[in-house]
C-alpha cells in the first residue's frame, strides 16, 4: 500500500520560531534555516514580539522542496539552545 502523504512538494511552508528576545536570535535562527533553505529571502520572514516583549516569535515561509528538507531543519532548529519551541 503506498504511503499518503499530506504535502505535496515543492510548496510554500509556514515555520514559526519562538525564543527569548534578544539582540542575536534573529541571526542564529536565520543562520540555521539558510543551512536548509540558501535562498531564502527577507520578504519571507516576518517576526513578532510577545506581548510583554519577553519571546520573539520568527516565521519563516519557505519553498519546501522535500519532507527530509523540512525534518532537518525542525531538528537542527529544536536542537538550538536559543530556541523555545518550534510549530
Amino acid at each position: 500500500m503506498p504511503e499518503e502523504r499530506l504535502l505535496s512538494f515543492p510548496c510554500q511552508f509556514p515555520i514559526k520560531v519562538m525564543g527569548k528576545n534578544l539582540p542575536e536570535f534573529e541571526q542564529v535562527v536565520l543562520t540555521i534555516v539558510r543551512q536548509h533553505v540558501p535562498d531564502i529571502t527577507a520578504d519571507a520572514i516576518r517576526q513578532r514580539p510577545s506581548g510583554k516583549g519577553n519571546y520573539l516569535a520568527i516565521t519563516v515561509t519557505l519553498n519546501a522542496t522535500s519532507q527530509a528538507q523540512l525534518d532537518g531543519l525542525y531538528i537542527d532548529l529544536s536542537s538550538c539552545d536559543q530556541v523555545v519551541m518550534v510549530i
